[in-house]
């Protein structure tokens, strides 16, 4: 059986905020146009709180890199003024982080019930995962793939119209979700079956497995004790676990956090059927391929290039699609969802729905350009 991986690590922010206030803090863009400008950006970083957004580190800061970051108030108007002075291209993508929060949720589906166009807390994700493989049990199975830290399960869901009938020429389609939103990538597919001329094709010649949450013991927390610094930082850290997967530790050893471990021997358990891995990530609107660690290009980046447009990046830390390539996995992927900054991390859930819908399109193509491509 060969395999597409798909990684889904659509970060977003989803807690309760009755008891914190973010008034007037505020998000910048701005563009270094030298090493100076770069300098200035450092040294604020230094001096005082800054959560940088893209690129995730001050140590990643370049000429000409797009940065955006989070300022407290009490801090924004004197780093405006640094900006202005410094004659530094920038521009305030959100105003009032609070008001931002707020708007967030404005899906028009409050029920306390699952909805697949608003963020759902994790007893609900947990409960939905048992309903959704009770009420189609010819296409959806539940399974533990794993526990977390705090001793939670990892529920994987298999999506398979061959369920008790194993074929050797079977694809599989691993899709690992780990955001709120993407479930709904799921029951589409479920949903589609046998109208969709293409979904159906699909499902009939591979499986979905999905993992809705990795870090479930942070996205929790992002729901009931948020601090007021982590909390900017909550909607990242089920993607952070996409990296922590396959970085080394030197003290610890590799995939030394039980989440990550469960999620990497998985992967490993089906690394020799696995033709293609897609990791999904917010924000930018991007589909980019290996490599982000360096600038060297990867041995099939001519047909990449040419089939799948990827835009030049500046470098970062690395990704899972950089680890996943070298491992041999041929089509190895990134998306960055939407947006492009309006929003960033606190995508409001009226987008979740089109979000998904052109996710999935894409994911399409990709999977049908690997039937065609078995390598």
């Amino acid at each position: 059986m060969w395999a597409l991986l798909v990684l889904i690590g659509a970060a977003s922010v989803s807690a309760h905020l009755e008891d914190l206030s973010f008034d007037g803090q505020k998000v910048f863009r701005v563009i270094p146009q030298n090493d100076e400008q770069v300098e200035i950006l450092k040294f604020l970083a230094s001096t005082m709180e800054v959560d940088f957004w893209q690129p995730d580190s001050v140590t990643l800061l370049r000429p000409k890199m797009q940065v955006d970051f989070r300022i407290e108030a009490e801090k924004s108007f004197g780093v405006e003024d640094l900006l202005k002075e410094s004659g530094m291209e920038y521009q305030v993508l959100i105003d009032n982080l609070q008001a931002a929060l707020d708007a967030q949720f404005d899906s028009k589906a409050r029920t306390a019930s699952h909805g697949y166009e608003k963020y759902n807390n994790w007893d609900t994700i947990a409960a939905w995962t048992a309903d959704i493989a009770a009420q189609n049990p010819d296409l959806v199975s539940r399974s533990v793939i794993g526990e977390t830290f705090e001793g939670r399960p990892m529920y994987l869901l298999k999506v398979s119209v061959n369920f008790f009938t194993p074929d050797l020429s079977l694809i599989n389609l691993c899709k690992i979700t780990m955001s709120s939103k993407t479930p709904a990538m799921l029951i589409k597919a479920v949903e589609t079956y046998g109208k969709d001329t293409v979904m159906t094709t699909l499902l009939d010649k591979l499986d979905f497995y999905v993992l809705p949450v990795v870090n479930i013991d942070g996205y929790i927390y992002t729901w009931t004790n948020v601090s007021t610094f982590f909390f900017l930082i909550v909607g990242r850290v089920n993607c952070l676990n996409l990296v922590l997967v396959f970085i080394y530790d030197s003290v610890t050893g590799p995939h030394s956090e039980k989440e990550t471990k469960a999620l990497a021997d998985f992967i490993r358990e089906h690394l020799s059927t696995i033709k293609a891995y897609l990791t999904i990530h917010s924000y930018s609107q991007l589909l980019l391929f290996p490599y982000s660690y360096t600038y060297d290009l990867p041995p099939d980046y001519q047909e990449l290039v040419t089939y799948f447009i990827s835009l030049p990046t500046d470098l970062a830390a690395g990704g899972s699609d950089d680890w996943a390539y070298d491992q041999g996995i041929k089509y190895a992927f990134t998306f960055e969802l939407r947006d492009t900054g309006r929003y960033g991390f606190l995508l409001p859930e009226s987008l979740i729905k089109p979000t998904c819908e052109e996710t999935l399109l894409a994911v399409k193509y990709i999977a049908n350009y690997v039937l065609e491509h078995l390598y």
